[in-house]
């Protein structure tokens, strides 16, 4: 029979890998990033988003007045900070896998409003933290088997 630390111990290890497994199912699953936010007078925000060449995002901003920045990898679409008011909506495709930052500031009198599609690819390394993870999971549960078997002589 499997001694109290065994059990605690496959426990633990199977929450582990559970909850690590899970994560990594949904990342894999999941489809682009969709943003609705509002901010008041005088806040801002920065957005950096990770794309694959290709990967198309869009993004409307809704302000009394607001100050946008947008840099995109290589010869991307490219905003310098600008001043814009009520409305403003952008539609870009990365031309080569790299990172786009924007920047935007709310400059009006009221609250700013920002609604925004983006296809956002995954960080790799991600995909091996989870693995390191998963492996503490399983040897957790093999070190706790060992509380159960015989003991040998000298221990």
């Amino acid at each position: 029979m499997f001694s109290a630390r065994t059990i605690i111990g496959i426990v633990i290890g199977a929450a582990i890998i559970g909850i690590s497994s899970t994560s990594w199912i949904m990342d894999m699953s999941q489809g682009p990033l969709v943003i609705s936010e509002e901010y008041g007078l005088g806040e801002s925000t920065t957005y950096s988003i990770t794309g694959d060449e290709g990967s198309a995002h869009s993004m409307t901003i809704r302000a009394e007045k607001f100050q946008l920045e947008m840099e995109s990898p290589g010869d991307g679409f490219a905003i310098p900070r600008t001043e814009f008011a009520n409305s403003h909506s952008i539609d870009w495709t990365h031309q080569e896998t790299g990172r786009t930052l924007i920047y935007v500031q709310n400059t009006g009198g009221n609250t700013m409003s920002i609604d925004a599609t983006l296809e956002v690819s995954s960080d790799p390394i991600w995909l091996a933290y989870r693995l390191v993870v998963i492996t503490t999971g399983v040897i957790i549960i093999g070190f706790s088997l060992g509380f159960s078997f015989k003991k040998p002589r000298g221990f």
